[in-house]
């Protein structure tokens, strides 16, 4: 049996029947309801198409568009899409409203007699409510402009959060005003010796307000005790000497990077070597006073405070740090993220969200330190690096990206399954994130060429049920293909990679 073509739609929706005839778009077509959620739908169908159609009150007529809220339609971000002879998004929030505008925008196509959407009728709902990407701003800097295109990218696959890495060895993003040499001295490198970057207070609060308005939630990280290299740029009592390990020796050598330098910005790759003075007090006083003034810039509730590759580091002084720092990230009113090696601290503070950066097939003590979040009453973020790191190679010869945790084409992004991952139960899962660590990216050109195609199979895994009829590879092949010429009205420069069959229509 040959199945009919699926819905141009990614993620699946929850339920879809196609009707007959298509709904015509045209300098008539009226928009009626919420301003705000109106505008996302007015502009973006104006850069697909060039029709402008206008706001306005008063009943719908045959072609309009109308937008409604009704909180009883069904649970958060949630919504109803009719296309007939009046098309009808209805959210149950303001959020589930935006996603039906999403899906709407991705039916709207072009035929010999013009633009139209096909007719439909569509229930939807999110499998999961965390949905996210991170985008590294700490290796390549990028302008607040460019970060605000990134989240339109994520909230038009209705992603909701993005998880901003804000610190690293190759520099610090952020001004804190009470430790202003960071924003002088620790954020004037970039991996490769590339310019560096800042943002102002108001800088961030515009990127943080710019996501609120995509119902994009803004997770900032700080990442500490070790990735604290540029720390010490400004303040060098804050930090201990680069501690060397072999496998730092050996990628310098391999791809012919300095190694770390005290007090000297740190350009090269290399993980493992840092560290806060973690058993000094003026650390803390640090540590506090950052966390805080982010805290207080940042209304969504999570801040994400690392903890990975803290190799220089002994455990003892790690589980002190980790706890530590977890009930600080509590005590100033925040729930605590941490990457899931911060797990293997018996009293991390409870409620702390592990992030799982491990082996959809975990290794080691991976495993057992995500669960152990769990236990401390804490959730799980699942970004498994072989399948959602979108910094992995499509191939071996891409010239984007690594590949220590293999090369990753769409199948590979989305050939597992969240809950089958690690030995928790379902309710244990917050959610799904795919990273975008930016070593080798130099513009948001590159970023593009990582992420699209292969972060539109994510975002399927994160919105879609697992047992949808449409989650299977080919039908998602070619969904994403009916979504070239979306993506470039939006400027996403994405990879046109060989397995997928991109329409021109």
């Amino acid at each position: 049996m040959v199945l009919p073509d699926p819905l141009p739609l990614v993620p699946a929706p929850l339920s879809a029947i196609s009707d007959a005839g298509r709904t015509r778009l045209s300098d008539s077509t009226r928009v009626i309801g919420d301003a705000s959620a109106a505008a996302a739908l007015i502009e973006r169908v104006a850069a697909r198409c060039g029709i402008r159609i206008p706001l306005v009150a008063g009943e719908p007529r045959p072609g309009d568009v109308v937008l409604r809220l009704d909180a009883t339609s069904g649970p958060a971000e949630a919504y109803r899409l009719r296309v007939g002879d009046v098309i009808e998004i209805t959210g149950a929030d303001a959020a589930g409203l935006f996603y039906g505008i999403q899906t709407l925008l991705q039916l709207l196509r072009e035929d010999d007699e013009g633009w139209g959407w096909q007719r439909v009728r569509i229930e939807d709902a999110p499998r999961f409510a965390y949905r996210g990407m991170m985008l590294d701003v700490a290796r390549h800097f990028f302008p607040v402009a460019e970060v605000k295109a990134v989240i339109d990218r994520a909230a038009a696959l209705k992603l909701n959060h993005v998880h901003l890495h804000l610190s690293d060895d190759q520099g610090w993003r952020l001004h804190i005003d009470s430790w202003p040499l960071l924003s002088q001295m620790s954020s004037v490198s970039s991996a490769n010796g590339d310019q560096g970057g800042c943002y102002s207070k108001d800088d961030y609060r515009e990127i943080v307000a710019h996501a609120a308005s995509r119902h994009v939630t803004i997770v900032p990280e700080i990442d500490l005790p070790g990735h604290t290299h540029a720390i010490g740029l400004a303040y060098p009592e804050l930090v201990e000497d680069p501690v060397m390990n072999d496998h730092l020796l050996a990628d310098a050598a391999r791809l012919g990077q300095a190694l770390p330098v005290a007090g000297e910005p740190y350009t090269g790759w290399g993980v493992g070597h840092s560290s806060v003075r973690i058993r000094q007090e003026r650390t803390w006083r640090f540590v506090r006073d950052a966390l805080t003034e982010l805290a207080e810039l940042t209304p969504g509730p999570y801040l994400h405070i690392g903890g990975d590759e803290s190799l220089g580091t002994s455990k003892s002084d790690f589980a002190y740090f980790m706890e530590r720092a977890t009930a600080l990230v509590v005590e100033i009113g925040k729930t605590p993220v941490a990457w899931h090696e911060a797990g293997a601290v018996d009293r991390i503070a409870e409620g702390t969200v592990g992030q799982y950066w491990g082996r959809t097939s975990p290794e080691g003590t991976h495993a057992a330190e995500a669960a152990h979040f769990v236990h401390r009453g804490g959730r799980l973020i699942l970004s498994p690096a072989d399948a959602s790191y979108l910094d992995m190679k499509y191939s071996d010869d891409f010239p984007l990206g690594l590949s220590w945790a293999g090369v990753t084409d769409v199948r590979d992004a989305y050939d597992w399954e969240p809950a089958a991952v690690l030995p928790v139960d379902d309710e244990a899962i917050l959610g799904v994130e795919a990273p975008l660590w930016t070593e080798t990216v130099r513009s948001l050109h590159d970023a593009d060429q990582l992420t699209h195609p292969r972060i539109a199979a994510v975002a399927e895994l994160a919105w879609t049920s697992a047992d949808n009829p449409e989650r299977r590879i080919d039908s998602l092949r070619h969904r994403i293909g009916r979504q070239a010429l979306l993506w470039q009205s939006d400027g996403i420069r994405y990879h046109p990679i060989a397995e997928i069959p991109w329409s021109t229509r």
